[in-house]
């Protein structure tokens, strides 16, 4: 190392004709390096040694748990009420509507609502129920004989009522090419895959 304090502090090697500085690291660095150290030490010691705090697996469990409650406790609430609920005619909600029928409905109903694997929401034939609680209740509780799914906790209720009075829309109205009515449906064809 050379001794001349008017020069830089070199060290004695080099590689490639890089010589290679001898500076301290400033003493905020230093500090704050310890610094982190005993914070580690801390963490390791309250989460893993002595286990007094609950780690992100059991934490998001807890949290999980609260939001299953409040959802339950929310659709639960929405349920109790149903009878009492007529379709919306704002624009807004009927807008709101459409978009949820769009992504999660149209694809077994159609977009105009005529039926592809899903029935036909268009006619006055619905062997779940025609009036809007009925809507209401296959969309909560869905049809998993036939397909549907259960929207119960996937869907809020505000968003259920939407799809729901938008659904309600589609009654006698006369799409292109719609699926026949449930009853007149000629014999299932049997699954050559069972």
């Amino acid at each position: 190392m050379n001794k001349n304090p008017n020069e830089p502090k070199l060290l004695d090697h080099e590689a490639d004709g890089i010589k290679e500085l001898d500076n301290n690291l400033p003493r905020w660095w230093v500090w704050m390096f310890y610094l982190c150290i005993l914070y580690a030490a801390g963490y390791l010691g309250y989460y893993h040694v002595f286990n007094m705090g609950d780690l992100q697996a059991a934490e998001y469990a807890k949290e999980s748990a609260l939001g299953e409650k409040i959802k339950a406790e929310a659709i639960g609430k929405f349920e109790s009420g149903l009878a009492t609920l007529t379709p919306s005619k704002e624009l807004a909600v009927l807008s709101e509507g459409q978009a949820t029928y769009t992504t999660l409905c149209a694809p077994c109903h159609r977009p105009d609502g005529g039926g592809l694997v899903g029935p036909n929401l268009c006619d006055d034939y619905w062997i779940h129920g025609t009036n809007y609680v009925d809507i209401l209740k296959t969309i909560i509780n869905g049809v998993p004989e036939k397909g549907m799914l259960t929207w119960r906790g996937v869907l809020k209720p505000n968003e259920i009522q939407a799809v729901a009075s938008y659904i309600h829309t589609f009654r006698g109205t006369t799409p292109p090419n719609p699926k026949p009515r449930e009853d007149q449906a000629g014999p299932e064809k049997p699954n050559i895959f069972e």
